[in-house]
C-alpha cells in the first residue's frame, strides 16, 4: 500500500478468528478517506455511534451509489472514556477502514472469473489461491464487525430463550392434586425458616468444632444439664412459695386466735366504736387487724395467730398490687402501737382509708374508701 492507502480486504481479513483461510478482494483498492477528526464520547455514545454506522453500511449495501456510500457519513473517530476517577482513560477507535470500504462500495463489482483460485494443474492444494471477496462480501463482513464491537461494548445481546416447552411442563406439574394446597409463605413463616436455617448452621459448626476438640461436647452436655436443673429448682421454689402463701384446704377452719377466726366486719365495727370514743390508738390497732382478717379470709395465706405484722407483709408477693397499701397500713400501726407515737384522728382516717382499699377493691391505697 502506498501513499497511506489501505486495502479494505486486509482490514477486514485481519478481524476474523485466526485459522481461517486468507481472502483477497476482487475490487481495486480505493484511496484512503480523510478522517473527520476526533470526538470524546462515553461508552453509551460509542454504542450509539456503532448503531448509526450499522445503518450506514446497510443503506450503502442496498443502494451502492455515491450518496448512500459517502464516507463523510461515518463521522469523526471516537475517543471512548473507560473507567472513572483517576483510573479513567481514553481509548481511540478509528474508522478509516470503513471510510475506505464506503468509497470502494460506490462502484459496482467487476465480473469475477473465478471465485476460488487454483494453483498449477488446476487443482486446489498447497499452492491454492485464496478465495476472492467482492465488495458485497466486505460490506457483510463490516456489518458483522460492527455487531461484534457493539456487543463487546455492552450493547444489544441475544434475547433470552422463552423456554415455552419447559414452562408448559412446569405448569402441568404444578396443576397436579399434590400442589393445589400450596400458598405463598407468610412473613412469619419466612422469619421462622431463617431462624431454623441459622440454628442448623450453628449446630453444624458446633459439630465440626466438637470433632476437633473432643472434650467440648461433654462440657456442653454437662452445662446444659446443670442449666436445666437450676431452672427446675427455681421453678419448684416459686411453686412452693405460692402453695405456702396462697393455698389452704377448703375445709380447714381458721386456727383459734388467728385474725380470720373473728369476722373482719366485727374488727371494723370495733375500730369505728373506738374512734367514736376518741381512742385513736386502739382504733388504728383494730382497723389493721380488720384488714388482715379480710385478706386472710380470702385464703392469701394459711391462718396462723403467731405471725408478726412484718411476716404478714412478707407473705404478699412483691408484684401484688395490695402490697403497697398493706405496707403503709403496717407502718402506721407499728408507729402508734409499738413505737409509742401519739395517735390522732388524722392518723386514724389515713389508716381507715388504706384498710378500705384492702378490704373492698383489693387494689391497695388507690381504692381507698371503697368499703366505707
Amino acid at each position: 500500500m502506498k501513499g497511506g492507502a489501505i486495502i479494505v480486504a486486509a482490514a477486514l481479513t485481519a478481524w476474523p478468528a485466526a485459522g481461517q483461510q486468507p481472502v483477497r478482494s476482487a475490487v481495486p483498492t480505493a484511496p484512503v478517506a480523510t478522517s473527520a477528526g476526533w470526538r470524546d464520547v462515553s461508552m453509551a455514545g460509542y454504542r450509539g455511534h456503532l448503531e448509526k454506522l450499522t445503518l450506514v453500511v446497510e443503506t450503502c449495501a442496498d443502494a451502492r451509489d455515491a450518496e448512500a456510500c459517502d464516507p463523510a457519513r461515518v463521522g469523526p473517530d471516537d475517543r471512548v472514556l473507560l473507567g472513572a476517577g483517576a483510573a479513567a482513560e481514553r481509548r481511540a477507535v478509528r474508522y478509516d477502514w470503513l471510510r475506505a470500504l464506503l468509497t470502494q462500495a460506490q462502484r459496482k463489482d467487476p465480473a469475477a472469473t473465478n471465485k476460488v483460485g487454483t494453483g498449477q494443474g488446476g487443482a486446489a492444494g498447497a499452492g491454492a489461491v485464496p478465495p476472492v471477496l467482492t465488495t458485497a462480501d466486505l460490506l457483510n463482513a463490516a456489518l458483522a464487525r460492527l455487531a461484534a464491537d457493539e456487543q463487546q461494548a455492552g450493547g444489544k445481546t441475544q434475547a433470552e430463550p422463552t423456554n415455552s416447552r419447559q414452562r408448559a411442563a412446569m405448569e402441568t406439574v404444578l396443576a397436579g392434586r399434590e400442589f393445589r394446597g400450596l400458598e405463598q409463605m407468610s412473613p412469619g413463616q419466612t422469619v421462622s425458616e431463617k431462624v431454623d436455617n441459622w440454628l442448623n448452621s450453628l449446630f453444624a459448626r458446633a459439630a465440626r468444632l466438637g470433632a476437633r476438640v473432643p472434650w467440648l461436647g461433654g462440657a456442653l452436655v454437662l452445662g446444659f444439664i446443670l442449666l436445666v436443673c437450676a431452672g427446675l429448682g427455681w421453678g419448684l421454689l416459686q411453686l412452693e412459695r405460692r402453695w405456702r402463701t396462697r393455698l389452704t384446704a377448703e375445709v380447714a377452719s381458721p386456727a383459734a386466735g388467728a385474725p380470720s377466726a373473728r369476722d373482719w366486719q366485727l374488727w371494723l365495727e370495733d375500730a369505728r366504736k373506738a374512734a367514736q370514743a376518741g381512742d385513736w390508738r386502739e382504733a388504728i390497732h383494730l382497723i389493721y387487724w380488720a384488714a388482715i382478717a379480710r385478706l386472710e379470709s380470702r385464703r392469701l395465706w394459711p391462718a396462723d395467730r403467731a405471725r408478726t405484722p412484718r411476716e404478714y407483709l412478707n407473705l404478699l408477693d412483691g408484684e401484688d398490687p395490695r402490697r403497697m397499701g398493706l405496707a403503709s397500713l403496717t407502718r402506721s400501726f407499728e408507729r402508734t402501737w409499738y413505737g409509742g407515737r401519739t395517735a390522732d384522728e388524722g392518723a386514724y382516717r389515713q389508716a381507715e382509708e388504706l384498710a378500705a382499699g384492702l378490704i373492698g377493691s383489693g387494689a391497695g391505697a388507690a381504692g381507698g374508701g371503697a368499703a366505707r
